[in-house]
């Protein structure tokens, strides 16, 4: 049976192109579309929907209200928020959002999300998804690894209608946010478009994967201290001296790099 799909934007050229893009995926209908928070809650009390496509900034109300209705419900639908704000991402989890995109964004990465939506609990919150539950491949995607990727000096930071260059330099640490990161800098936390796996592969050097859910430069590292379970806490250099877990297979790999 397809999963029956609600699409939530007020602007016409945006629902359309969702509309396009799932179209490549068999196992789901589109079967309503708001322009509204109103609209979009008068059309989920009506059907039962399996997955809610949500734009965050909208007339009548914000999409995180329309998520927080929804979690009042005995059976809600799985939600992928559809924006081009990156800022409300934090809110958007802390209502168990399945995904959360950044606009613009391709079939490939919808169809991620979507493979969240509709296999819940498998996978973790950094790791790459595969096809689930017959929801297929994007469009044009191959299943052949990519080839690994050079380096990156600087990691683009959406912030509103702008782009920011971050030094990789200037990143204390990396941590998972199913299918994002979020970058732990010396006075602020930024999200961006890449999962924790893929800014492993780029970032290279000094940075250590110390825990499935931390990427860390080994430059900002303060102080190691033991923990309760015989691994590590890393106290990292930044303004709120972060703590940062090193899981006990990691250890003693880590000593060796550190040199102790």
């Amino acid at each position: 049976m397809r999963a029956r799909c609600l699409i939530v934007d007020d602007e016409a050229p945006a629902r359309a192109e969702l509309r396009y893009l799932l179209g490549g995926f068999d196992q789901v209908q589109v079967v309503g579309e708001a322009t509204n928070a109103e609209e979009a809650l008068t059309l989920l009390r009506s059907l039962d929907y399996d997955i809610v496509l949500l734009d965050i900034r909208m007339p009548g109300g914000t999409g995180i209200e329309v998520a927080e209705a929804l979690r009042s419900g005995s059976n809600p639908p799985k939600v992928i928020f559809t924006t081009a704000y990156p800022d409300y991402a934090p809110d958007a989890f802390d209502l168990d959002a399945a995904d959360y995109l950044v606009k613009p964004f391709d079939a490939e990465r919808l169809g991620r999300a979507l493979t969240r939506a509709l296999a819940p609990g498998q996978g973790d919150a950094d790791s790459e998804s595969t096809p689930a539950h017959g929801v297929p491949a994007a469009p044009g995607s191959s299943a052949a690894p990519a080839p690994p990727a050079e380096p990156l000096a600087r990691i683009p930071v959406q912030q509103g209608d702008r782009t920011v260059l971050v030094d990789a330099s200037s990143i204390i640490f990396a941590t998972a946010a199913r299918g994002y990161s979020y970058l732990q800098l010396a006075g602020e936390r930024v999200l961006v478009s890449y999962s924790l796996n893929e800014l492993e592969r780029r970032l290279r050097g000094h940075f250590y994967r110390t825990h499935r859910s931390y990427l860390v430069n080994l430059d900002h590292v303060r102080e190691l201290r033991p923990d309760f379970k015989g691994a590590l806490v890393l106290v990292m250099d930044d303004h709120r001296r972060s703590r940062v877990e090193v899981s006990r297979r990691h250890v003693r790999e880590l000593r060796k790099l550190l040199g102790l």
